[in-house]
């Protein structure tokens, strides 16, 4: 018997932006699984019914991989209908399943038992925001989270800003979203005034803010991130 494949399902980031973040094919896709690993059920089922599921609600299988399950999780019982030619949907709460998410166990996990898996088109805010930063995007780094703590984060803004001008690199980081303001004072705060700072914030929601200037247009204009989902991009040209 041949195995199922492992679908890689980006979910929107924003609320309303459903049309903005699939293809016919998810259309498709979706009406044709009906069990799915996602990271939020509430999340995951709302996108579903907006997407336009047909089939029930109370007849799809949701299994959890969020923060209170992954140290729980029973991958045997998660792909046993894989093994057994099932296809699987895999769904992030938002974004891409795999990416700056713990979803990337699963699909390790997939990999390992010799599951096809299968990444669809959708929303990422990391590669959106690249996109519409104007920084370099043959080189640039991820570096999730920086640090909490106000010296080691203050090391780590300069040691960006110095690896972005050694290798032409943007960098690219985001804080919890309550902390959006604190984060940014202090990268006004330790970088240079050349340097150029580009925030995404609420990408593709209907008040979305993205613009780039440099850490010295910044302190004229400062934003109010408080709260509000945002990716950070420094960029140092030569």
């Amino acid at each position: 018997m041949s195995l199922g494949t492992l679908y890689l399902i980006p979910v929107p980031l924003a609320e309303n932006a459903e049309k903005l973040s699939y293809t016919l094919f998810h259309q498709e896709l979706i009406n044709h699984i009906d069990e799915y690993v996602v990271e939020n059920e509430k999340t995951a089922r709302r996108f579903l019914k907006q997407a336009g599921l047909k089939i029930p609600q109370n007849e799809l299988k949701i299994h959890d991989y969020g923060k209170h399950a992954r140290e729980i999780i029973d991958y045997n019982r998660i792909f046993k209908s894989v093994m057994e030619g099932k296809d699987l949907g895999l769904m992030s709460e938002a974004g891409c399943p795999g990416v700056a998410d713990p979803g990337a166990d699963v699909v390790a996990e997939a990999h390992k038992r010799g599951i096809k898996v299968v990444p669809l088109v959708g929303p990422s805010s990391i590669l959106l925001a690249l996109m519409a930063s104007g920084f370099s995007g043959q080189k640039f780094a991820f570096h999730g989270y920086l640090p909490i703590d106000k010296g080691e984060r203050a090391k780590k803004i300069r040691d960006l800003e110095f690896q972005s001008q050694k290798e032409q690199q943007t960098q690219i980081f985001i804080e919890t979203p309550f902390r959006n303001n604190a984060l940014f004072d202090d990268l006004l705060k330790n970088s240079k005034p050349k340097t150029m700072l580009c925030v995404a914030c609420n990408i593709t929601a209907p008040d979305e803010q993205l613009l780039t200037l440099s850490v010295s247009e910044w302190k004229n204009r400062k934003p109010e991130l408080h709260k509000k989902p945002t990716i950070f991009l420094m960029y140092v040209q030569n």
